[in-house]
Order: structure tokens, then C-alpha cells, then sequence
């Protein structure tokens, strides 16, 4: 028994020494710290291109409903859409008869109150003559000269109504109030139409505007009645372009797209520039100082950007949130939490964890 017990003391001891042994592997093979190579950039507060875009089209500035000043039916309409007018041309016309029987009508009512008003002045011219004589009474004159003016108001009313009739019957021609170009026609021969009811559409084509739809985060950095440059190109064709200026900014949005109308008047206008053509703007104007970064640079904490900044002393990144201004095509306009001169991560911040130290791949340039 007791040489047995000998050896597993011995087995013990041995064994022992395997566990310590094995610690003292396991503390000089602990792995170092993971130093992650990164891309980085040292932000720069600068003017930049304030290159935001929209699409809109081409309106005429100045862009008219013409109607009838009467109603009636129409009977014939000499344009149609795309003509170029001048102004008094003729563009529709009413059946007239209705109107020329009241014109008829009213001759006849001047005619009538001129009889009736020679005939007063001659009763009064009477009276006047037998008062004079003592022949007649005070009131028989009265009556008389009551009835001259009477009939001379008579007459005057009559007047007014031919003159009326006249215009009613010269209304029932439609003609362009200015040289322009027909964009648009509502009402086709034999169709009864009411007063005011537009028939042609009529546009000046020598004043053109690009009119866009905005969104109100565009006007956050503006200034109240700032007007800037624009400038306009064709969506079918990019290298026909105008310049243009902000004319008209509308004061209330769209009820449904909750957008701004943005009128842009163009400075002489190609020709291929036509009325309803799809066009694409763009500011021509630069921002205030702003920091801005590639899109890689952003990290998603908890639903908002941040960046990895990093820390020269200690070779490590921190986490920081910042506020994006504005998405753009190749980076983001940070408006706040970020300084001028930090060094931003650019690239694997998606690998990056906080207090990692870090090797910087190339020199941070701006």
C-alpha cells in the first residue's frame, strides 16, 4: 500500500506542474491589442457649390383664358392649338342674330323717343307762348315741361341701350387681346358656351419661365427675398442650357406635395426651349462655410449619424453624432458636431468599435 500511494502523490505533483506550465504558455501567448488600419480626412469649413437640382418645366410668363363676354352658340373657331395670332385677329365666333335683333330692337326705341321728344318740346314751346299770353295756367306749363324732360331722359336710356347692343353684337366676335401663341382650346363649334367661359388659351411666346416644384428644406439657408441665379438646361438634351433668376417664389405650399412653386425667368431662351419641355435647374450660387464629407464616413447610431473621430494622443476613435444639412450625389454637409482641423475615419467605420486604436493608412489631407 505504501509504495502505491508514493505514486499517485507523484502523479499528482506531475500533473500539477502540466496545469502550471500550461498557464504560463497561456499568459505569454495572450494576443495584442488589434490595431485596425483606417482612411481618413481632416475636415475643412469652405464655400461649396450649391448644387441641389429639381425638375420642373417651361411655362409661358404671361398666359391668358380668353372667352365671350356674352353667351351664345359658337359657330365657328379659326385656331387651333400652336397657332401664332396677332393681336385683334379673329379666334371664334357666336351665332349673332339673337344680337342683331336686339340691336334692331333698340334702333327702333331711339327712333320712338326722338318722336316722342320732338313732340314734348313743341307741347312745351305752346305752353310757354299761351302763359306768356295769360291764356293758359302755371300747371298746364308744369306738365309740359315735365313731359319734354321726361321724354329727353327717355331718349338718352334709349341711346345706352343701342350702344349696348351694338357692343353685345361686336362681343359676339372673340378676338387676341396681344400677339401670342394658342396652347390650349376648350370649346369646339356648335357648343353653347357662358360668359367668361374660356374657349382658347392664348401666351405671350417671346416671355418664358422655368417652373419648378421645391421642397422647404430648400429655403432654410435663404434669406427672405434672396433671388438667385439658376441655371437651366433640357432634360432631353443637357447641353442646351439658359441662365435664369429666381422671379417668383410661391407664399403657400401645395396642399397635396407640400412643395413650393419656384418660378425661374429665363434670359434669352433657346428655341428649343418650348412650352411644356422638361427641364432641370440648378443654383448657381455657393453656401456659407460648411463641413462636408464623403457618405462613408457616416455611421448609423441608434437611427442618427455620427463619425469616428479620431484621437492623436491616443491613437484611438471615438463616436461622435452629428447633424447632416443635407444629402448630396458624393458626400454630406455636416451643419453641427464637428470642428474644423479633427480627423474624421472616411473608411471601415462599420468595423470600428469605441476607444479602438487605429492606424492611420495614409497622411489625413483635406
Amino acid at each position: 500500500m505504501m509504495p502505491s500511494d508514493t505514486g499517485f502523490k507523484a502523479f499528482l505533483f506531475a500533473l500539477g506542474g502540466l496545469f502550471v506550465g500550461l498557464a504560463g504558455c497561456s499568459e505569454v501567448a495572450a494576443p495584442k491589442p488589434e490595431i485596425r488600419p483606417v482612411r481618413t480626412i481632416v475636415t475643412e469649413a469652405k464655400p461649396i457649390d450649391d448644387d441641389r437640382q429639381a425638375v420642373g418645366e417651361i411655362r409661358p410668363r404671361q398666359e391668358s383664358d380668353i372667352g365671350f363676354q356674352v353667351g351664345g352658340k359658337l359657330v365657328s373657331r379659326a385656331v387651333d392649338i400652336g397657332v401664332s395670332v396677332k393681336k385683334g385677329d379673329l379666334l371664334a365666333r357666336l351665332d349673332e342674330q339673337d344680337f342683331q335683333n336686339r340691336l334692331r330692337s333698340a334702333q327702333s326705341d331711339v327712333v320712338s323717343s326722338e318722336a316722342v321728344l320732338v313732340e314734348a318740346q313743341a307741347t312745351e314751346g305752346r305752353q310757354v307762348e299761351l302763359l306768356g299770353k295769360g291764356v293758359t295756367t302755371r300747371s298746364n306749363y308744369d306738365a309740359a315741361l315735365k313731359n319734354r324732360r321726361s321724354a329727353e331722359a327717355k331718349l338718352e336710356s334709349s341711346r345706352a341701350a343701342l350702344d349696348l347692343a351694338k357692343d353685345q353684337l361686336a362681343y359676339t366676335e372673340l378676338k387676341a387681346d396681344f400677339d401670342g401663341i394658342i396652347t390650349a382650346v376648350a370649346a369646339e363649334p356648335g357648343q353653347v358656351v357662358a360668359a367668361g367661359q374660356m374657349v382658347v388659351k392664348l401666351a405671350k411666346p417671346d416671355q418664358i419661365d422655368a417652373v419648378f416644384s421645391v421642397a422647404e428644406a430648400a429655403f432654410r439657408d435663404r434669406k427672405p427675398g434672396e433671388k438667385p441665379a439658376v441655371l437651366v438646361s433640357l432634360l432631353s438634351s443637357p447641353t442646351i442650357v439658359a441662365d435664369g433668376v429666381v422671379r417668383e417664389v410661391s407664399p403657400v405650399a401645395d396642399p397635396t406635395t407640400r412643395t413650393y412653386q419656384v418660378k425661374v425667368s429665363l434670359e434669352n431662351p433657346p428655341p428649343a426651349m418650348r412650352f411644356g419641355a422638361s427641364v432641370m435647374g440648378r443654383l448657381k450660387t455657393t453656401t456659407a462655410p460648411v463641413i462636408s464629407l464623403p457618405g462613408s464616413a457616416l455611421f448609423d447610431q441608434a437611427g442618427k449619424p455620427a463619425v469616428w473621430v479620431f484621437d492623436s494622443a491616443s491613437s484611438t476613435v471615438k463616436l461622435r453624432p452629428v447633424e447632416v444639412a443635407r444629402f448630396e450625389t458624393d458626400r454630406v454637409v455636416v451643419s453641427g458636431g464637428l470642428r474644423a482641423g479633427e480627423v474624421v475615419v472616411t473608411a471601415g467605420v462599420n468595423r470600428l468599435r469605441e476607444g479602438q486604436t487605429v492606424r492611420l493608412l495614409e497622411q489625413a489631407g483635406s
